[in-house]
């Protein structure tokens, strides 16, 4: 019988308690130092408290001029990775894995945060020249900030940001770390033919197009040994049918070549790279065909769904039919921090994840 919402998910040296992660959702909360606040302590923490197997947290950036906007959380020092580190502790202590999703943005970075209107920061402002695979800018409606094209130098300098960033991740107490590659930031950049117009060996074909993202998977495997599980979120499509663009079959392809890098996840969402991406009219699931697809596919890895899943019974559903192995919810966990909980208790599984002591009478 198929593995179902609330079955254990061995990843390598960790076992998640059930089949739900908190979806990496930014909060442009930290200070414009990269620090955590208070707010990420709670926001985290109750997230742990309500039952989640996997609490990832928002995109960190790697480094400074890889945040999207001044108020991003950062992984650049070893003063940011000690602030985190008691976050971690407690939602370890909670029985949840404590994740961290590690991030550049490339040509999408130095915008203000989008409560502010996600406008293009300029340097007069505050913000500061973004780096791209091409030195293309973003197609802002506004000016965008001046975008520099990534030379071999630039090039490494990532692939060391993240490898310096995944150490200090998993040094902070973090146990599940996941690379950012999907919506239209930096490694989705070189992903895509609609950003990354290279004549050297991080562009051109699928091979070039793909390179830095291998690069960067050896590089964080190479940092956090063989213990740590490794997870990879992509843009599966482009929604860019009328041009050269990022499609499914390259993301089935991309995922069993990272079998081979460390990989043991990919976060399967969608979009990101452009504003003309034709994005469909979402409704429940809407996602979630294109992880059961590169589950189908590729076996050997595997595979986390998004999109639109709001109910015990979906996420049930998608995890027992074998659609993926791991339901991460994002705007459902915003609404109700103890989902896990609740969705338990509809499933008729309450006993196999109890509330914290202090809450059990809630319950």
């Amino acid at each position: 019988m198929a593995d179902g919402l609330f079955d254990d998910l061995e990843l390598r040296s960790v076992v998640a308690r059930n089949r739900l992660a908190v979806s990496p959702m930014c909060q442009y909360s930290s200070g414009t130092d990269g620090l955590p606040t208070e707010w990420h302590h709670v926001h985290y923490g109750t997230r742990a408290v309500g039952g989640a197997g996997i609490v990832l947290t928002e995109a960190a950036a790697v480094s400074p001029e890889g945040r999207i906007t001044p108020r991003d959380l950062g992984i650049w020092t070893d003063e940011q990775a000690a602030a985190l580190s008691r976050t971690a502790d407690f939602v370890s202590d909670q029985g949840s894995l404590p994740g961290i999703q590690l991030a550049h943005a490339g040509r999408k970075a130095s915008t203000t945060r989008p409560a502010d209107g996600s406008r293009p920061l300029q340097p007069e402002e505050g913000g500061w020249e973004t780096v791209s695979p091409s030195g293309i800018p973003y197609p802002h409606e506004e000016t965008p900030p001046p975008t520099t094209e990534m030379d071999h130098s630039d090039i490494e300098t990532v692939v060391a940001d993240f490898a310096a960033a995944a150490e200090r991740s998993v040094a902070a107490g973090f146990e599940v770390l996941e690379i950012h590659a999907a919506h239209g930031y930096l490694l989705h950049q070189f992903l895509s033919p609609v950003a990354n117009e290279r004549t050297d060996e991080y562009g051109g074909d699928f091979e070039g197009r793909t390179r830095l993202l291998r690069e960067v998977a050896d590089a964080v495997r190479e940092a956090v040994g063989e213990s740590v599980p490794v997870f990879v979120r992509i843009s599966a499509t482009d929604w860019l049918d009328d041009r050269d663009a990022w499609t499914l079959d390259q993301s089935v392809r991309l995922a069993e070549g990272l079998v081979d890098h460390g990989v043991d996840l990919i976060d399967v969402s969608t979009g990101g790279i452009h504003p003309d991406q034709a994005f469909p009219e979402t409704g429940p699931n809407f996602q979630v065909p294109f992880a059961e697809r590169i589950r189908t596919a590729v076996p050997e890895i595997l595979v986390g769904a998004v999109g639109r899943i709001t109910t015990a019974a979906q996420a049930e559903a998608i995890v027992r039919n074998e659609r993926a192995d791991l339901a991460i919810l994002g705007r459902t966990f915003l609404r109700d921090p103890y989902f896990p909980l609740h969705a338990a208790m509809e499933l008729g599984e309450a006993d196999r994840l109890e509330p914290p002591v202090q809450y059990r009478r809630g319950f």
